[in-house]
């Protein structure tokens, strides 16, 4: 293994250079990043996996002419990796089952070694359902991940088999919003007014009120609020994954702040956000990223193999180890998006949502 480790990477360092370090990580392995689109981290993340010469690359993204158009520009750096393309539209679960049962039926990848959920989308300014009636956020970044996972869960095992213990990896590419939000319980599709939740659940609204949004109480949907939700979401989903699958076949789950790049997530933000957003960064309060550095810290979940080492160790009630920032791991999230208790919950929901159970 490189002598290079997780400790010397930070808030500049490139997804090529973590790809290099961990060079053997990669090499020959079959690989998945969702959000293939070339203007966001999904195409830094899947460029620096390219460079170091996995046997297949699968893209998966639910615009055709787009992947196509990331591996046209892959092909061009890269011409000796398989890649393949895959339609995945995570807000439909309909979807994300013919997308998972594609992959499964592909005879010449017979095992997947890293997955990293990347996808997403953020801040839409109006309340949307998926097709099955879960709030489009969190029906899209959290249960449309978790059930293409789960599905694609034989394939990871069999990876986990004949790798490293740890070295199989599950990548959940969050935010920042596990440090001020968690899961609405008693109204997960936000139809109630804010003011009558639970205090627990309601939202941060000094935090709000610097994103331009005001009158939050009385309120039901806040896009930002619905992106939260979904963003603490995937890091419980790690933590219950991790607790699922490392002891029995050594598989390891991370969730990831990617750091903040402008890219095409933001395209769907309302002018609150957008005021919001160009205010913070003239004040010098947002530091951006270039996408290269926004893959950097999944790389590193995906790879470092001493994050392999040491498990959703816990204390004072919350997970620890699941959640990185800069490349390294952070103990910054509240404990409503990083307690074991908060993860099963959540694992129950999603398996209700989709109308199935799974155990491996």
């Amino acid at each position: 293994m490189p002598s290079t480790t997780y400790a010397e990477f930070g808030h500049d360092t490139e997804a090529l250079e973590v790809a290099k370090a961990f060079a053997d990580g990669i090499r020959g392995k079959t690989i998945i990043v969702t959000g293939a689109n070339s203007g966001g981290i999904g195409y830094t993340t899947l460029q620096a996996f390219a460079s170091q010469s996995p046997a297949h690359l699968i893209l998966a993204s639910r615009t055709s002419s787009k992947t196509q158009e990331t591996v046209e520009k892959l092909k061009t750096e890269y011409p000796g990796v398989d890649y393949r393309p895959l339609i995945l539209n995570l807000s439909s679960q309909k979807s994300v089952r013919d997308a998972a049962a594609e992959v499964l039926s592909w005879k010449d990848v017979d095992a997947i070694d890293i997955i990293v959920n990347s996808a997403g989308l953020m801040g839409l300014p109006e309340r949307q359902l998926t097709a099955e009636g879960i709030e489009m956020h969190f029906g899209t970044n959290h249960i449309g991940h978790f059930l293409f996972t789960s599905l694609l869960m034989p394939k990871l095992i069999a990876a986990a088999q004949r790798n490293p213990r740890g070295a199989t990896r599950v990548v959940n590419v969050s935010s920042l919003s596990p440090l001020v939000a968690g899961i609405r319980w008693s109204d997960v599709n936000f139809d109630k007014l804010n003011k009558d939740l639970p205090e627990e659940e309601r939202p941060n609204e000094q935090m709000l009120s610097r994103w331009g949004f005001s009158d939050v109480l009385e309120r039901s949907y806040v896009p930002l609020e619905g992106y939260n939700q979904s963003k603490a979401a995937n890091v419980l989903f790690s933590i219950a994954l991790s607790d699922r699958l490392y002891q029995k076949h050594g598989i390891v789950s991370i969730a990831v702040h990617p750091g903040i790049i402008q890219t095409e997530l933001v395209r769907d933000l309302g002018k609150e956000m957008e005021q919001a957003l160009s205010e913070m960064k003239k004040q010098g309060m947002a530091k951006y990223k270039t996408q290269g550095a926004g893959s950097s810290t999944s790389l590193t979940a995906a790879l470092d193999p001493k994050l392999g080492e040491a498990v959703n160790e816990e204390k004072d009630g919350r997970v620890y180890g699941a959640y990185m920032i800069d490349c390294k791991i952070s103990e910054m999230a509240n404990v409503r998006a990083c307690s074991r208790k908060e993860a099963e919950r959540l694992w129950e929901l999603s398996e209700k949502l989709v109308g199935e159970k799974f155990a491996w």
